[in-house]
């Protein structure tokens, strides 16, 4: 057995534990935990964080670029955000789901993003609520500092949070190597090289690994793809918050747009995918997958799993944008965070798993379908509809539409990786911070040339280790998350006038109590 053989063997053990054993258990009992103590806020309050988010896109206060010095709009940093989730996990991951899960997988996703709505929220508001300033101006916030200054505030807990804040921010700057970079690249140039061949390119090939041909067609993707990130990611976070409203709205849009041709030209479908996918989510599917079928266990976990993958609830990774919002209100920033869910599992993995299901190209009886992989099975679903002859928009659009949602998730991660890295760094973070962009830019070759899923199943792991700590945290503040949410609905739903809730530090809670007023949109 090789040393990588090996590797893969103990990171699976590992991850299992970590995914399967305690952390599915974790996040959706933490996602009901605070469902719970907020009241289903996601449920009671529906009207009034929809008319505060996709409601209020024509606010000029909301969209506007801010002059905050290194401070993002709300909606930047929503953008920034779903860059980061809205990736590769949206295309493949829903479809991997479908196929090791069966429809019923989906019903579970739906679950785990109700819930994550919740968790999301709980991580935001407190990101906001125990953010500081750093260096250059710019708000730091994320699962570090509310373990350092919100757990390690109670008797005895200043070491363990120190402690946990510390192992969080060194497994997300692991993470982001792999699947915030490595992996997502490696995507991109599997699909792109397929969709687009050029076989003058394929067919030099630079060295041969794990039966796998590198090719210098694949050399030069990665090459271009180096210096676009590193363009937009060495300039910084209004660099990448930019490029993000600019990119997401789009992406999403267009993707959806596809997806809803493809399940209305197969209406027919509609009812007994729907039907599957209610049907299927509480029974073994002894026909699915062939004579064993699908345990239940597998079917839920599948949904969950992939259905946190996809909207990064729970890993306090997107907590690290939303806290640069130029909100001075956490629950403002809250709202975003229950949207960012519904948009990405909701939305976009609800599409893409009923063009799969509604299009034929898998059996809803049997789960017999021709092709056995994720990404190709979205691809065949858009090739029903959109294919000329030989010529495959379907595969085509599918390639672009993975190019993109994972370029966007890099430039997502490159700033989740480059907060964790300030935080270790101390005072130290204005150079480290800069030598870690350059080596998450120069990494982005290797996964062009990836050859084996290693670094991406290891960050897979990373994540997990990010979720724990980050989940303990979450619970442990679940008290200072309720006198958030109260204070807020008390003063601006019930039009209380009682002093707000701004932030853990006196002196920032006396600045933004000053800006704060009802009729203000931040």
């Amino acid at each position: 057995m090789t040393f990588l053989e090996t590797l893969a063997k103990i990171n699976d053990a590992v991850n299992d534990f970590v995914w399967v054993k305690i952390g599915i258990v974790l996040l959706i009992g933490t996602g009901v935990l605070m469902t719970i103590l907020t009241g289903f806020f996601q449920v009671t309050h529906f009207g009034h964080w929809w008319k505060k988010t996709i409601g209020s896109m024509l606010d000029k206060n909301v969209i506007s670029h801010t002059n905050e010095k290194a401070s993002i709009s709300q909606f930047q940093a929503l953008c920034t955000a779903l860059a980061a989730t809205v990736g590769v996990g949206n295309i493949a991951g829903v479809s991997a789901a479908i196929m090791t899960g069966g429809p019923g997988a989906v019903f579970w996703m739906w679950v785990a993003a109700f819930f994550g709505m919740m968790t999301n929220y709980s991580e935001n508001i407190l990101g906001i609520y125990f953010r500081r300033k750093n260096h250059a101006g710019e708000w730091s916030g994320g699962a570090m500092y509310y373990l350092q200054d919100g757990l390690g505030s109670y008797p005895g807990m200043k070491i363990p949070g120190k402690v946990l804040a510390i192992a969080f921010a060194i497994c997300a700057a692991l993470a982001s190597f792999g699947i915030g970079n490595m992996g997502q690249v490696n995507k991109i140039v599997i699909n792109f090289t397929n969709a687009f061949q050029c076989k003058a390119l394929s067919d030099i090939v630079l060295y041969t690994a794990d039966e796998t041909n590198v090719t210098l067609y694949m050399l030069l993707i990665g090459v271009a793809l180096m210096i676009l990130v590193g363009v937009v990611v060495l300039g910084g976070l209004k660099r990448i918050a930019g490029v993000a409203e600019k990119i997401v709205p789009v992406m999403v849009i267009l993707f959806v747009l596809g997806s809803l041709i493809i399940i209305i030209a197969n209406f027919t479908g509609i009812l007994p995918a729907v039907k599957a996918i209610f049907s299927m989510a509480f029974t073994r599917q002894a026909a699915w997958g062939g004579a064993t079928g699908v345990a239940f266990k597998t079917i839920i976990t599948q949904g969950c799993k992939r259905g946190v993958f996809s909207n990064e609830a729970g890993l306090g990774s997107s907590v690290m944008v939303h806290s640069n919002s130029n909100v001075k209100e956490p629950v403002k920033q809250g709202l975003w965070g229950i949207f960012e869910v519904f948009a990405d599992t909701m939305v976009v993995c609800t599409m893409t798993a009923l063009t799969i299901l509604t299009s034929g190209v898998i059996d809803l009886t049997t789960g017999a379908t021709d092709t056995s992989s994720d990404a190709t099975l979205v691809a065949e679903a858009f090739n029903t509809i959109f294919k000329v002859g030989d010529f495959e928009f379907g595969k085509i659009f599918i390639a672009l539409a993975i190019l993109v949602f994972a370029f966007t998730t890099i430039l997502g991660w490159s700033h989740y990786g480059s907060k964790a890295v300030e935080y270790l760094a101390g005072s130290a973070a204005p150079v480290v911070t800069i030598i870690y962009k350059i080596i998450f830019v120069a990494m982005i070759l290797s996964g062009a040339l990836m050859t084996s899923s290693i670094a991406w199943d290891i960050s897979d792991t990373f994540n997990g280790f990010m979720m724990i700590p980050n989940l303990i945290g979450v619970l442990a503040m679940s008290p200072v998350v309720m006198k958030l949410t109260r204070n807020y609905v008390e003063r601006r739903i019930h039009g209380k006038d009682i002093e707000p809730m701004l932030s853990y530090d006196p002196k920032t809670q006396e600045e933004h109590a000053k800006l704060i007023d009802d009729n203000e949109a931040d």
